[in-house]
C-alpha cells in the first residue's frame, strides 16, 4: 500500500494526512475526523443533559445543594479510570471498536436517567454516564493516526473543540426539548425525563455509524492489518511502562486538569450560578450558560491551530510557550468572572475566559502526540484522565455543599489554574529543548522514539512506524533553528 494516489488528501510517508480540509468528507482521513467529533459531542450531550434542568430535577427528586455537588462530581468521576483504559484499548485495539464499545456500554446510563426516584440514583447514573466523556481519548488518539505533524493539532483541536461544543449545545437542547414535551401535555416532573431519551438515542446511534464507516489507520482496522502481518499487535506490559515513566505525561497530565478540568466544573455550575445569583429565568441562565460551552466551536480549534502555526517557525518550544502564556491568562480571567457582580460584565468575561480555557485544551494537544509514538494512547488517557481528576478535586474543594459561594470558588479556581499551569516550564524534550534550555547536541529525533524499543524489537522490524513518525517530525525543530 505504498502508492499516494489512493487518498484523496496528500499524505507523508506514514500515510497520515499532512492537510487538513474541514468540509471534506473523503476517507479516511476526514471521514474519521467527523465521526470522532459527532460522538464526542453525542456524549458531551449526555453527560451534561442534567445540569440545565437541575432547577426542575432538584425539586422533583428533593435534592440539596450537597446532592447536587456531589453528583456534579460523579459526573466528571467516573471518566478518569475510564479515559486511561480508553488509551491502553487504543493502543491494543485500535479507536474504532473501543469508543463504539464504550458508547454502547454507557447509553443505558442515560436512559436509565428518565427512571432515577432519589438522590442516590440520581448520582449513579450521572457517574455512569461520565463514563462515556473518555471517547475524548478515542478522538484525540484517532486524529493523531490520520494527521501528520503539520496539521496534527489542528486536527485534535477542532474534532475535541466540536466534541466539547455539546457541552454547550445541551444547555440549550436540554431546556427547549423539555418546553416541548411539557407543551404537548406531560407534567412537568415527567417532561424531564422524558426528555433524556433523545441524548440516549443520539448517542447509541453515533456508536453504530463509527461501527459501519469507521477506519482505525489510514490503510486500514488493526485487527484487519494484524492478520496481513502489515501491523503487530504489541504488548499491554510495554505500552504501559513507557507511557507511565515519561514524566511528560504526567505533567500534561496536571496542567490539563486545570484547563479541561476548569471546562467541566464551569458546565456543571454555571447555569445553576447565573440563575440563582441574578436571579434569571431557567431559559436565560440555559442560553448564557451555553455561550460558554459552544466557544468550543472556534477556541480549541483555534488552539490547535496556534500551536500548528507556532510549531512551524518554533518548533516544540513554540508550542510549549503558547501554551503557557494561554492557560496562564485562562487563570487570570477565571479570578476576575469571580470578582464581577454585575451580569453584563460577568458574561462578557465569562466569554474571554472561556476562549482562553478552551484554546489551552487545543494547545496541550498540540504537544502530546509527540511525547510518545508507541504509548500515544495511554499518554493521551492519562492526559485526558488528568483533566478529569482537575474537574472532580475542583468540584469537590470549592463546589460541594455551602462552604464557598460560587463566586469565591470560582476565584480560587483561577488561582489553582494559574499555580498547575507552572510545571509546563519544566517540559524538556532532548531532541528539541524546553521553554527556558535548548535541545541537546547529541540526541535526535530517532534516538528519542527508538529509546522506546528493545535491541531484539528492532530486530523484529516492529520499531518501524516509529521510525517512520520520528522523520516526519523532524520539523518540530522549527524553521528558525
Amino acid at each position: 500500500m505504498n502508492s499516494r494516489m489512493q487518498f484523496a488528501l496528500p499524505v507523508d510517508s506514514d500515510h497520515k494526512a499532512s492537510k487538513f480540509r474541514l468540509l471534506s468528507k473523503s476517507p479516511p482521513h476526514m471521514r474519521a475526523f467527523h465521526l470522532s467529533w459527532v460522538t464526542f459531542f453525542s456524549c458531551f450531550v449526555s453527560t451534561f443533559a442534567a445540569p440545565p434542568l437541575l432547577p426542575i430535577i432538584r425539586d422533583n427528586l428533593n435534592l440539596t445543594a450537597t446532592d447536587i455537588g456531589n453528583a456534579g462530581i460523579a459526573s466528571v468521576s467516573g471518566a478518569i479510570l475510564a479515559r486511561i483504559a480508553m488509551g491502553t484499548a487504543c493502543d491494543l485495539f485500535g479507536p474504532r471498536l473501543a469508543s463504539a464499545s464504550l458508547i454502547l456500554l454507557t447509553a443505558p446510563a442515560v436512559y436509565f436517567t428518565s427512571i432515577v426516584s432519589s438522590p442516590i440514583s440520581f448520582l449513579l447514573v450521572r457517574f455512569f454516564t461520565g463514563f462515556s466523556l473518555a471517547t475524548f481519548v478515542s478522538t484525540q488518539f484517532w486524529m493523531s493516526s490520520m494527521f501528520s505533524a503539520p496539521v496534527v493539532a489542528t486536527a485534535n483541536g477542532v474534532a475535541a473543540g466540536w466534541g466539547n461544543l455539546g457541552g454547550g449545545a445541551t444547555q440549550l437542547i436540554m431546556p427547549l426539548v423539555f418546553s416541548l414535551i411539557r407543551d404537548i401535555g406531560a407534567a412537568k416532573f415527567t417532561a424531564w425525563r422524558i426528555s433524556f431519551f433523545i441524548p440516549a438515542l443520539f448517542q447509541t446511534l453515533s456508536a453504530f455509524a463509527v461501527l459501519m464507516f469507521g477506519k482505525d489507520l489510514p490503510d486500514g482496522n488493526f485487527l484487519q492489518l494484524e492478520k496481513s502481518g502489515d501491523k503487530h499487535k504489541d504488548k499491554f506490559s510495554k505500552i504501559f511502562y513507557y507511557g507511565l515513566k515519561n514524566y511528560r505525561g504526567w505533567i500534561l497530565a496536571l496542567t490539563y486538569g486545570y484547563c479541561f478540568g476548569v471546562e467541566l466544573t464551569i458546565d456543571n455550575i454555571i447555569a445553576e450560578y447565573f440563575y440563582d445569583r441574578f436571579n434569571l429565568k431557567l431559559h436565560t441562565a440555559g442560553i448564557i450558560a451555553a455561550s460558554f460551552g459552544l466557544a468550543n466551536i472556534v477556541s480549541r480549534p483555534i488552539g490547535g491551530m496556534i500551536s500548528d502555526m507556532v510549531g512551524k517557525k518554533y518548533g516544540m518550544r513554540g508550542r510549549l510557550w503558547v501554551l503557557w502564556i494561554v492557560q496562564t491568562l485562562g487563570g487570570v480571567f477565571c479570578i476576575i468572572l469571580g470578582r464581577m457582580s454585575s451580569l453584563s460584565g460577568s458574561v462578557v468575561i465569562m466569554i474571554i475566559f472561556s476562549f482562553l480555557c478552551q484554546a489551552a485544551c487545543g494547545l496541550t494537544f498540540g504537544v502530546v502526540p509527540f511525547v510518545s509514538r508507541r504509548s500515544l494512547g495511554l499518554i493521551s488517557g492519562m492526559t485526558g484522565g488528568g483533566g478529569n481528576v482537575g474537574a472532580a478535586l475542583t468540584q469537590l474543594i470549592f463546589f460541594k455543599g455551602t462552604k464557598y459561594y460560587k463566586e469565591v470558588g470560582i476565584t480560587y479556581m483561577g488561582v489553582m489554574m494559574i499555580c498547575c499551569t507552572i510545571p509546563i516550564c519544566f517540559i524538556h524534550f532532548p531532541q528539541w529543548g524546553g521553554m527556558f534550555l535548548g535541545p541537546s547536541d547529541v540526541t535526535t529525533e530517532e534516538n528519542y522514539y527508538m529509546s522506546e524499543w528493545s535491541p531484539n524489537e528492532k530486530e523484529q522490524g516492529l520499531h518501524l512506524s516509529s521510525l517512520k513518525f520520528a522523520n516526519n517530525s523532524i520539523r518540530e525543530r522549527g524553521s528558525h533553528s
